[in-house]
């Protein structure tokens, strides 16, 4: 009887040999290679090199520089694997008009305001990615309208020889003839004084941050901010700023980190991902607070189009006796409820759960004719259906006339999201919240 050995027998290692970067006209060699978690000279078993390929090409795509990556052998010497990694860039500068309501969102401007143009911010932006070509990132503003404002920051992942440590930069000053100084049942009040401006402010930063990694960016950074408002807001909201104060300035302390493990970032639909803030703001008792913040995400298939994600955030402020114009917290930015669009909801402690099952319905490009000398574009698009449900809480201990505060929140509905070319994304909701309102909500997400 002859023994069975085949399982002794150890499956063979390939070398990883060359690896030949194509395609990239302007990005650094450099800066591919770093995002690519395999190098010359290590050893892999076949099937988890094959792997490697395809975990080299999502972090490709998800540094938003590229249309397409891909990762493949190249060719065959002996046990040693040559590899080609061909791109396709994006474009990079794009000098915009900019035009954008001021209020939270599309709903709030056009609902509740009219969609009047006296709330609209106009001027130009210069976005310039992969500025020097290793993957650093200008931004200028130059806005007036609503908002007269300057301002620029400037992003570059590093500035080491081990591609390690970058820094980050930026500074807006500016003005404004309206400011929200007061939240009445959950809703921002506004004071225009004519044409006066009736706040001013100015801001700067500057941040160090560390990549050992991949998927991990910490930062560290210091800032200043300064804020004035008219004698007329004091009067009607004496805790703006604290102890009836016009004005306020203080420095700022703050660690952020920010760790990626999805499919692709602009839109995710598998993998993880958190971020985490910790911040301290002015250092005497006129401004003094420590804030945290936290953020997690998970999504999973649960078929081959099908995919379910769970979205978490939380949030403290200490202490939490805070001026009004330190109390934001649901409703601003990137941080709501779906089926609250139309409240802010003031705090100092709170958060939401958030989640999602999503299918992707519809998956095409649009072929745009070739300039001469030039290959032919095509615009991809991808559509997603999908049903939600929110829940949250945010905490006030002076909550005034507010009544969304300090009771838990729930929303729930159904939407259409439109993925698009450089990342643009259209979201299309309907939703349903505990107090007995409905209705359809736009959001849009873009680099411009």
């Amino acid at each position: 009887m002859v023994a069975d050995t085949s399982l002794s027998v150890p499956a063979s290692k390939f070398i990883v040999g060359e690896i030949d970067v194509s395609g990239n006209k302007k990005t650094k060699t450099s800066i591919i290679l770093r995002e690519i978690p395999f190098h010359t000279g290590e050893e892999y078993l076949l099937q988890d090199l094959v792997k490697k390929f395809e975990d080299a090409r999502r972090q490709l795509m998800n540094t938003t520089l590229f249309h397409s990556v891909i990762v493949a052998a190249k060719s065959f010497d002996g046990n040693t694997i040559n590899i080609t990694v061909n791109v396709r860039e994006r474009w990079y500068l794009f000098p915009v008009p900019y035009l954008k309501p001021v209020d939270r969102n599309l709903n709030q401007w056009v609902v509740e305001q009219k969609a009047s143009l006296s709330r609209v911010n106009y001027g130009a932006k210069i976005l310039y990615n992969n500025t020097t070509g290793r993957n650093d990132k200008f931004r200028l503003w130059l806005i007036g309208g609503y908002t007269k404002q300057i301002s620029f920051n400037y992003d570059r992942l590093y500035i080491d020889k081990a591609m390690k440590w970058g820094m980050k930069i930026g500074f807006a000053a500016g003005k404004n003839r309206e400011v929200n100084y007061n939240t009445v049942n959950n809703k921002q009040v506004f004071l225009k004084d004519g044409d006066r401006y009736v706040r001013s402010f100015i801001n700067s930063y500057a941040e160090l941050t560390y990549r050992r990694a991949i998927k991990t960016r910490h930062s560290i950074g210091i800032g200043y901010y300064a804020e004035k408002v008219l004698d007329t807001i004091v009067s009607l909201n004496p805790s703006y700023f604290k102890s009836g104060r016009k004005s306020t300035s203080f420095p700022e302390l703050y660690y952020n980190m920010a760790y990626y493990d999805v499919d692709y970032i602009p839109y995710p639909t598998k993998g993880y991902a958190a971020s985490l803030s910790i911040s301290k703001r002015g250092f005497d008792k006129i401004n003094n607070v420590w804030q945290f913040h936290a953020k997690g995400f998970g999504s999973w298939y649960i078929s081959p189009k099908t995919f379910v994600n769970v979205q978490a955030y939380g949030g403290i402020k200490l202490p939490f006796k805070q001026p009004y114009f330190n109390q934001r917290f649901l409703g601003y930015g990137d941080v709501f409820m779906q089926g609250y669009e139309y409240y802010v909801i003031d705090g100092v402690a709170g958060g939401y759960l958030k989640t999602t099952l999503g299918k992707e319905i519809l998956n095409f490009s649009i072929r745009i004719p070739p300039r001469k000398g030039k290959e032919a574009e095509r615009i991809p698009v991808r559509i997603f259906g999908k049903i939600y449900a929110n829940s949250g809480y945010v905490y006030n201990p002076e909550p005034g006339e507010n009544n969304l505060n300090n009771r838990l929140l729930n929303s729930a509905g159904i939407g259409i999201d439109i993925l698009t070319f450089y990342d643009v994304t259209f979201r299309f909701e309907y939703s349903f919240n505990q107090l007995g309102q409905n209705g359809l909500y736009l959001h849009r997400k873009t680099i411009f």
